[in-house]
């Protein structure tokens, strides 16, 4: 099994619609969707939910008031204000550090895990998918990608799938680390702007750490073909494969208002042939 993950280094260049329709172009994969923080691989491939499951991720402290005596001393060491004036624990203000337990002469506090997301395992009519929803003011998303990650890599197994398919985060934060470490292959999709030079040239220098093999493609390159050429020499500079150019086309909005994919709705258009190129270079790189 190979496993190949897809991130931008920012939002907005098409990162998820172009994974979404690699998804529906490749064989006997598992699809997994790693942008916990905001996903929405799920609107895309409409996916029927098997199982659902609970993530605690983090812990928070938790008052016991039968021992509590309001001393205050919780309130006056608590660097995150986390504790209020009447001695309760503000829950997205704590951060788990453990310092009320450690020095509460009553022994009132101790720390419980928390729901911090939801985690589905779904079938689509492309390929399983595993995904997840970070509730609103969780923290830990980076845990909740590796799960995400560990739950696919086991239904791959399980089912003798050749490729696990990851949609990253955008950025370079912690879930962008979590959804790269210990993959094969890293697609990096950008755009002609400033910005996406700029978000390529950060997200590349994460890459490089982790030593794994990048490529780039470069979404709606037909809007600013000057920065597009300088997007290539950039790349070629860096010894990394430009693996395919995808034309701006209102045919990936006019398929996503009728529920479907590009290369399924227009799949002889500009647009369908520049992403089953990209897939077919993929391919033959993978395999080789």
């Amino acid at each position: 099994m190979k496993k190949l993950t897809v991130i931008s280094g920012k939002g907005g260049t098409g990162k998820t619609t172009v994974t979404a329709n690699l998804a529906a172009l490749a064989d006997d994969l598992v699809l997994a969707d790693c942008d916990v923080d905001a996903p929405n691989m799920h609107l895309l491939m409409n996916p029927e939910v098997i199982e659902a499951d609970i993530f605690k991720g983090a812990k928070v402290a938790v008052k016991d008031d039968d021992k509590c005596i309001n001393c205050g001393l919780c309130q006056e060491l608590c660097n995150f204000k986390a504790i209020t004036s009447k001695f309760e624990v503000d829950e997205l203000r704590c951060e788990g550090c453990g310092l009320c337990v450690a020095k509460c002469p009553m022994q009132a506090f101790e720390l419980k895990l928390e729901e911090t997301g939801d985690l589905y395992r779904s079938k689509t009519k492309f390929a399983p998918m595993i995904h997840a929803k970070l509730k609103v003011g969780a923290e830990n998303s980076g845990k909740l990608v590796s799960k995400v990650k560990e739950n696919a890599e086991e239904i791959a197994k399980v089912e003798n799938k050749e490729l696990l398919l990851i949609d990253g985060s955008p950025g370079i934060g912690c879930p962008v680390i979590s959804s790269i470490n210990g993959v094969d292959y890293v697609l990096i999709v950008t755009e002609p702007t400033k910005s996406g030079l700029a978000d390529l040239k950060r997200v590349l220098k994460v890459v490089k750490h982790f030593k794994i093999a990048a490529m780039v493609a470069i979404n709606k390159y037909d809007l600013n073909l000057d920065l597009t050429a300088e997007i290539e020499e950039y790349c070629r500079g860096k010894d990394i494969s430009v693996i395919g150019t995808i034309p701006f086309s209102s045919e990936i909005v006019d398929a996503m208002r009728q529920g479907e994919l590009v290369v399924e709705y227009a799949a002889k258009s500009s647009v369908s042939v520049a992403i089953s190129e990209i897939m077919d270079n993929l391919e033959f790189i993978i395999d080789n």
